[in-house]
């Protein structure tokens, strides 16, 4: 209340403010003191450039901005240009105002001042829930990037949604990871744990998750794909080292066979293992991408709870969840109680695409009616994911509408089925799949395949680039047996350097295939 009430008297009433910086408290308090009550929030990716800050800042029409020191120069500068509307710096780390440049801590003890003299005009303020509060670009080149419309109706819908399907209690704490500009973060891993009494510890960076685990007792995590994946494969990688593989894989066999009899000893079995994650953890979230199964199996049969989620930024953001009560291995879930999902156009296997309908869909891109009509067709968003629904309402992802290779005989590939079966292979860290045009129409299914030197080193014990071509060429073929001959990956090409992707590590797919082409 302290700090909305501050802003409002700054003149920033129903004004957009702008929060940029690294997951802490001041990040949340920026963000609830102007959504409830202040104005219009406006987070921005911290790993952005100046020129992208820049041009969001002006096509925003941002006031006022919230921000950690990294940004000090950056901030100054672009307010002495005189940058669209901006006029208010309002800083995450001084302790008072110095330079022009506010003091968020110092905010805080005026708005108490204000509230002690009887300025209740934050406290009092109408909230629309059918209004904007929320502005959110979706992820790629500015130029390319939409403004999403998001209201208090639609996060507040997706947090009851989300409530019902996952027991996160006062007794929890959550380790936030993922940025929280990215509403993935935002909804489900700090505005959730806030309605549910549930504390939420800020992890101080990747090298620190096993030690901030640990330390502050999580027992619930949300992240992505590429973060369980390679956290499980380090396990597993460990057990082996320390020869306790084959015990393990006999303690997997009894624990699954005992489990069918309803007696689960998973956590007494591998307690080693969950005293390595801090001895506390329940409930690991995927969510942002599809989850290798192997990995997903691998974690539930170790007797941590590993639910996959899906959603996008225009829908706040959840539309499905895996529960204990509901649960099947590859699925990323059932469809959330408030909304209604359909697939268009389902193929012969009854993929097609997925489009919702509900409370916690978007108003609509900001200004940019073309997209609208794009994005809408008879009141259901499209989410331009292909997937399909079981008989048991269960929902599969199969990969992007954009991403599908459409071969010369009709069949259809998806990367991303691709990219999982060959991440498994030893010493490769990620994988991307890409159509190449052929002379005769049709389409050669090629690979960009980036590996650890090291662990080639150590586990293979080469070191130079033919040798590990051959041998990930030899590793591709064999993935390319165990599927129909259409879906060969028929050219590889290896590198070390990590694929462009997005700050919650989704491949910016038209950015690296320009970049190979």
């Amino acid at each position: 209340m302290a700090c909305g009430t501050a802003l409002i008297k700054l003149g920033l009433k129903g004004k957009r403010i702008a929060v940029i910086g690294e997951n802490r408290y001041e990040w949340g308090l920026s963000y609830l003191a102007v959504t409830c009550g202040t104005g219009i929030v406006v987070p921005l990716d911290k790993s952005l450039p100046e020129n992208e800050i820049k041009s969001l800042i002006e096509r925003a029409e941002v006031e006022a901005i919230c921000y950690s020191k990294k940004y000090d120069e950056i901030m100054k500068k672009l307010k002495a240009e005189g940058i669209g509307k901006l006029k208010n710096l309002i800083s995450m780390d001084l302790s008072s105002h110095e330079d022009g440049v506010y003091s968020i801590k110092e905010l805080v003890e005026k708005g108490k001042k204000l509230i002690e003299e009887g300025d209740r005009s934050f406290q009092d303020a109408e909230i629309n829930p059918e209004e904007m509060s929320i502005m959110l670009f979706t992820s790629g080149t500015t130029a390319m990037s939409k403004a999403v419309s998001l209201c208090h109706r639609n996060l507040c819908s997706n947090v009851m949604d989300i409530a019902s399907v996952l027991d996160v209690n006062k007794d929890d704490t959550m380790l936030s990871f993922l940025p929280m500009h990215h509403v993935f973060e935002c909804t489900v891993g700090f505005l959730y744990p806030l309605y549910r009494g549930a504390a939420v510890a800020f992890c101080e960076g990747i090298k620190h998750i096993a030690d901030n685990l640990r330390e502050y007792k999580i027992s619930v995590m949300i992240s992505v794909p590429v973060l369980f994946e390679n956290m499980y494969r380090k396990l597993m990688k460990n057990v082996e080292k320390q020869g306790k593989l084959p015990k393990l894989q006999k303690g997997r066999r009894i624990s699954n066979m005992l489990r069918k009899m309803h007696i689960d000893v998973r956590k007494k079995l591998f307690k080693e293992i969950h005293d390595v994650l801090g001895g506390n953890i329940r409930l690991f979230v995927s969510g942002a991408a599809a989850l290798d199964v192997e990995v997903e199996r691998g974690f539930n049969d170790l007797g941590f709870r590993i639910v996959q989620g899906y959603g996008l930024t225009e829908t706040s953001p959840v539309i499905s969840a895996g529960t204990d009560d509901h649960y099947r291995e590859g699925s990323i879930g059932q469809i959330f109680p408030s909304l209604e999902v359909r697939i268009a156009n389902p193929n012969e296997d009854g993929i097609g695409e997925i489009q919702v309908k509900g409370p916690s869909v978007m108003l609509g891109y900001y200004e940019n009616e073309e997209a609208n009509k794009k994005a809408f067709i008879e009141g259901y968003f499209r989410t331009g994911d292909l997937g399909r629904i079981d008989k048991d309402g269960y929902l599969f992802i199969s990969g992007r509408e954009k991403s599908v290779i459409v071969l010369k005989n009709g069949k259809n590939v998806f990367p991303e089925e691709l990219e999982n079966l060959v991440n498994r292979i030893e010493g490769i860290e990620e994988s991307f799949v890409y159509g190449k045009p052929e002379a005769d129409g049709d389409t050669k299914i090629c690979i960009k395949v980036v590996y650890d030197p090291e662990i080639m080193k150590e586990m293979y014990k080469i070191d130079d680039e033919a040798s590990i071509y051959e041998l990930i060429h030899r590793e591709v073929k064999a993935v390319n047996k165990t599927m129909p001959a259409y879906k060969y990956i028929r050219e590889v090409m290896i590198t070390t350097e990590p694929l462009i992707k997005t700050t919650t590590a989704k491949i910016k797919r038209h950015e690296e295939l320009a970049k190979i082409l």
